[in-house]
């Protein structure tokens, strides 16, 4: 029997709001690293009842360098985000029970804010407090 080659895919597109603020941390190199959950909804109608519920999802993500530290300052809790990435997963001691545990997450690749930060809608009238971030970023605001 011929060896049977698999495409190696690993892509993730979210759509959501961060659940609580995001954790700008930097590794011992120096690496800024970006922490956050968001939740992703679901809406669907109940075959039984009729009425539309909600299902949500809720994911950790993570993002590295130059976009962690746009994340970092840009997005906040309840901030609507695109994220585009990959599933990592890893495994840890837990420091208390010292029990191994897993972890799957998404691994961002870009990150898209997608509403208008309070720099930009400052923009018009005031100095804005916060530089805009470079074009071509990875942390991009949708103009809608």
């Amino acid at each position: 029997m011929a060896e049977l080659r698999l495409p190696e895919q690993n892509v993730v597109l979210l759509a959501g709001n961060l659940v609580k603020d995001p954790e700008l941390k930097y590794t011992p190199g120096g690496a800024a690293m970006c922490r956050f959950r968001m939740g992703v909804n679901r809406r669907y109608r109940d075959t039984k009842s009729g009425e539309w519920k909600d299902d949500s999802t809720f994911v950790s993500v993570v993002v590295w360098r130059d976009a962690a530290e746009r994340a970092g300052k840009a997005l906040k809790k309840g901030s609507p985000v695109h994220v585009e990435g990959r599933l990592r997963s890893y495994d840890y001691q837990d420091k208390e029970s010292g029990a191994k545990r897993s972890i799957l997450e998404v691994e961002a690749r870009r990150v898209q804010a997608l509403e208008k930060s309070a720099s930009a809608a400052g923009r018009a009238g005031s100095a804005a407090e916060e530089p805009e971030a470079p074009a071509g970023a990875d942390i991009e605001e949708v103009p809608f």
